[in-house]
């Protein structure tokens, strides 16, 4: 079996002030202390990370996206971010007009900061709001205010940073479907070039997964949950936005790349504590605390899992690709998995046309919007459960 070369990089900076009330992410938790190079733990993490790069195999094809997920990557100096970039384009090389996309958080840089990301090469940002009503910041958990998010729109604007997304979430605790759609409303006003919208999953092990249980008081009713769904497809694609993944909307022609890479379940590379790469077949999670990451560093970054198996890969590239709107193309699974798998997939998913949930073409399969969105977990549980 031949694989895809990967071209996309994910960088993980575990660092926040403080755990969010439903994050299940590997963080390491810094309070308020000082941030970037200022910070002994933050500078080793980052040397460490460039370490890591410098000692990964490479393959032919430059980078075309690098994303930085945390964890607050905005914890980190412009310097400390070019440090890494350097690293990877001189590992990898790079393409010229990449896509570098950085998570950031309101309160945690100033216009200096954004400047200096930008200006290492930053070109799409992903602002953290999560809600605009005071109360549900304090009920998630977040140590920012909604003055602190609208300074920090203010500075990205006033940097110009081509690509501008914003993260909302549904479903949380006492949230309202008014506070849900006054939300969305200011998201709409903002006018950014991509907004992401989640509904809230309660993980075990989370603070909001020892106090609640799914589909308990103050968590909203499933129904409310489904109209809150139903809200914003409404709202965002008739503000212009295209509804283009089962959670993602964009402005036309600004869809996140790398992001996409995941969906289509193509390779990448993954850095940092708790990140995951998949290469050549192989998909690898480093270790979720920092410790271990550095001892697993120490003891050479072996990476040695076995291959996944070709019905695995299958189930995987429909789990994700179905996530787009765009579905998945008929023609590609068959060259890759052959027609008599594709034949199977079609007739286990006849069902699902009949409701609407389903689109099935001659040469395509993708999920109607947004009742196919909604009940996408019924449509692939069923569908996994018949080809496994």
């Amino acid at each position: 079996m031949s694989f895809p070369i990967p071209t996309a990089a994910y960088v993980h900076i575990p660092f926040c002030r403080r755990r969010c009330f439903y994050c299940d992410f590997p963080v390491y938790v810094t309070g308020d202390r000082v941030r970037g190079e200022a910070s002994h733990t933050i500078s080793q993490y980052v040397d460490s990370i460039c370490h890591e790069i410098s000692i990964t195999p490479t393959f032919s094809q430059p980078l075309r996206t690098v994303f930085f997920g945390g964890g607050t990557p905005s914890l980190l100096s412009a310097k400390q971010l070019e440090q890494i970039l350097r690293s990877l384009e001189k590992r990898f090389a790079m393409e010229p007009k990449m896509e570098i996309s950085m998570e950031i958080d309101p309160g945690t840089f100033d216009l200096a900061h954004i400047q200096g990301y930008k200006n290492a090469g930053v070109n799409r940002v992903s602002l953290g709001v999560q809600t605009f009503t005071p109360e549900l910041l304090k009920t998630a958990g977040r140590s920012h205010s909604v003055e602190d998010i609208f300074a920090a729109i203010d500075m990205v604007n006033q940097v110009e940073i081509p690509e501008f997304s914003i993260d909302l979430i549904s479903g949380l605790p006492h949230q309202s479907i008014e506070q849900w759609q006054n939300s969305l409303t200011k998201g709409v006003e903002i006018a950014p070039t991509h907004i992401s919208i989640y509904d809230l999953t309660i993980e075990p092990g989370t603070v909001f997964g020892r106090y609640y249980q799914p589909g308990d008081h103050p968590l909203p009713a499933d129904e409310i949950t489904v109209k809150m769904y139903e809200l914003g497809q409404e709202i965002l694609t008739g503000a212009g936005y295209e509804h283009y993944e089962i959670s993602n909307y964009a402005k036309q022609g600004h869809q996140c790349k790398h992001n996409r890479v995941y969906w289509q379940n193509l390779a990448y590379y993954g850095f940092g504590m708790g990140a995951t790469s998949y290469i050549e077949g192989k998909r690898f999670s480093r270790p979720r605390r920092i410790q271990e990451y550095y001892q697993w560093l120490n003891d050479g970054a072996i990476i040695d899992v076995e291959v996944i198996h070709e019905d695995e890969e299958l189930l995987e590239t429909i789990m994700l690709g179905m996530r787009l709107a765009e579905g998945l193309n008929l023609g590609v699974l068959a060259e890759k998995f052959g027609d008599q798998k594709v034949e199977k997939i079609q007739k286990c998913l006849q069902p699902h046309v009949i409701p609407g949930w389903v689109k099935l073409t001659k040469d395509r399969l993708c999920l109607n919007d947004p009742q196919g969105f909604l009940f996408s977990n019924v449509v692939l549980g069923d569908l996994f459960a018949k080809l496994s």
